[in-house]
């Protein structure tokens, strides 16, 4: 492979369609690119015949989708001369700001809920050398404190209010129709923030309108006329579905939920701040939101690695628990594509994993025979 031929990341390959200036210092870990994989093996399982795919988001530089909106933050933060940027976090992001910041060479500054972080996270914001502060709180806590913090300290904040995270996020659906070589039907995703399910709409619409034709009110950043729009790459756009977890879902109450809980970390998120825009999202798109039990989102997080050989980390399967419910009951129609988001990976949050394994631990004689016997009386 020729050194032009080689991947750059995601803000080289879509330059033309994310806000950055051609001389902008790019803050790159080669994110962006991750596997798309088809489904062999749960498909068989449901009653409906559908065509059904994963993003694998886990396999970006940090293992998350934050990822993506990280290196165009990053990038705008250091071209307008920060030194430090700072983020509320649930984990995901704390570690992707961390990554990212020591990259760039600034400092990063992560606030964490106390004891509401998995600890793969944690230890990813602690060896990329950010600055840690844990209240005694939650995400909402954090956020809401972050929020007024910038406007009193020189720090530029990178939780997906900055309006250069969703346009960094957008490029995962540019990458799924440049894959699948359309939109799929439906999109099925994990909502915490809602700010991932906007991002995506937001690119999904970029790629289908033509000519500066805005298609979305979901995007906040261009007002109106399109800079992104150009020759249409796809004709249609998906219905865009979010699930959450039944303990943090102010979709689906109508209102934000000020102690959320649930076992799926990342999207323990009871005040959305992407609210209006993944309403908006949801309107357009003809799509709708639903809740999981921490039931149901183990079991898809266990029967993906299980039955596909794909470990994501507990609200990652939230998007695949939610889909299969679906496909089941017939909401999402026979005969379809349907992406499933996967936003991070299963060593994220290795306890819960741990907690849930059944797979036998068999402890034998160090002899041929011994092992024998154990494989022999354990083969499928």
């Amino acid at each position: 492979m020729s050194p032009l031929a080689r991947y750059t990341g995601l803000i080289e390959r879509y330059r033309d369609r994310l806000p950055i200036d051609d001389d902008a210092e790019i803050i790159t870990l080669r994110e962006g690119n991750t596997p798309f994989i088809r489904l062999r093996n749960i498909p068989r399982r449901l009653a409906k015949e559908v065509q059904l795919y994963v993003k694998y988001e886990g396999l970006n530089p940090t293992g998350s989708f934050k990822d993506r909106g990280m290196t165009v933050a990053v990038t705008k933060a250091v071209a307008e001369g920060s030194r430090a940027i700072v983020c509320a976090s649930t984990g995901n992001t704390s570690a992707s700001a961390a990554a990212y910041a020591a990259r760039a060479g600034l400092t990063a500054f992560v606030v964490i809920p106390d004891g509401k972080i998995a600890q793969g996270k944690l230890a990813q914001a602690l060896m990329e050398g950010a600055v840690v502060i844990q209240i005694k709180g939650n995400f909402d806590d954090g956020l809401r404190i972050v929020k007024a913090l910038v406007k009193e300290a020189p720090v530029t904040i990178v939780n997906s209010i900055n309006p250069y995270r969703l346009q960094g996020q957008k490029t995962a659906a540019f990458e799924i129709v440049d894959d699948l070589g359309r939109a799929p039907d439906y999109h099925c995703l994990p909502v915490g923030n809602a700010g991932n399910i906007t991002a995506h709409w937001i690119g999904y619409c970029e790629y289908a309108g033509a000519h500066g034709e805005c298609l979305t009110s979901a995007c906040l950043f261009c007002g109106g006329k399109c800079p992104y729009a150009r020759n249409a790459v796809s004709d249609k756009r998906p219905v865009m579905v979010g699930y959450q977890a039944t303990g943090a879902a102010p979709f689906m109450r109508g209102h934000m939920v000020d102690q959320p809980e649930t076992v799926a970390t990342a999207i323990r998120i009871g005040h959305p701040q992407s609210w209006e825009q993944a309403w908006k999202v949801q309107e357009e798109s003809g799509g709708w939101f639903d809740e999981c039990t921490d039931d149901e989102i183990l079991a898809a997080q266990k029967l993906l690695a299980e039955k596909e050989g794909i470990f994501c980390e507990p609200a990652s399967a939230t998007s695949l628990a939610g889909a299969m419910r679906d496909i089941e009951g017939g909401k999402i129609a026979e005969n379809s594509t349907i992406v499933c988001t996967l936003t991070g990976h299963g060593l994220k949050d290795p306890d819960a994993a741990i907690r849930q394994s059944t797979g036998p631990l068999l402890r034998v004689d160090a002899t041929l025979a011994e092992v024998k016997r154990a494989i022999l009386g354990n083969m499928a």
